[in-house]
């Protein structure tokens, strides 16, 4: 049960490997990003690849609160934002003119899944996933506004991953109300 908790390590562990593999024998040129003059496999590999150490700690510090805040729910909820994240970020690699790459996009669908399902469950533990993530992180949701976010900063993998986690969330609320409803 409490492996689950280990799952962001060893994500993590891998865009670690991949940088210090890029920094040390790359001069920092491996990159492996999404976006319309990429393969379609890069939305894969996308969230593993950063544009340097700064850019991978910056995600790595949020990347695992956030993970282990949703990981309180469960694997299936850890899974759903991330199979929703990739999901919409293939619309985003094959229309947006810029590539991108980083974990990101998978944080703040992390953010969009706890922000979204205190409100739908209206449950004390949900509640205070919620809370809690907002004042942690609450102001990460300007970047998601456009020209907010500095030159270079994907906003739309922002966003997008934002959407993926409310379709996450919505998702799970959904099937646990009909499991409950076909239970009941």
């Amino acid at each position: 049960m409490r492996r689950r908790f280990l799952i962001p390590l060893g994500l993590l562990a891998i865009a670690w490997v991949q940088e210090l593999l890029d920094q040390v024998f790359f001069a920092g040129q491996w990159n492996l990003p999404m976006g319309q003059t990429q393969p379609l496999w890069g939305v894969l590999t996308a969230p593993f690849s950063h544009s340097g150490l700064a850019h991978l700690i910056s995600n790595s510090v949020v990347f695992l609160p956030l993970s282990w805040l949703v990981l309180t729910r469960g694997t299936r909820d850890y899974l759903a934002v991330w199979i929703a994240v990739i999901v919409l970020e293939v619309p985003v690699a094959l229309a947006w003119p810029a590539v991108s790459h980083g974990l990101s996009g998978v944080v703040y669908g992390l953010l969009g899944y706890l922000l979204l399902i205190g409100w739908l469950e209206k449950q004390i533990l949900s509640i205070l996933l919620s809370l809690v993530a907002f004042w942690l992180y609450g102001s990460a949701l300007f970047a998601l506004i456009p020209g907010v976010s500095p030159a270079g900063v994907s906003w739309i993998g922002h966003a997008s991953g934002f959407a993926a986690g409310m379709l996450a969330a919505w998702g799970v609320h959904r099937e646990s109300s009909t499991n409950d409803v076909s239970n009941g």
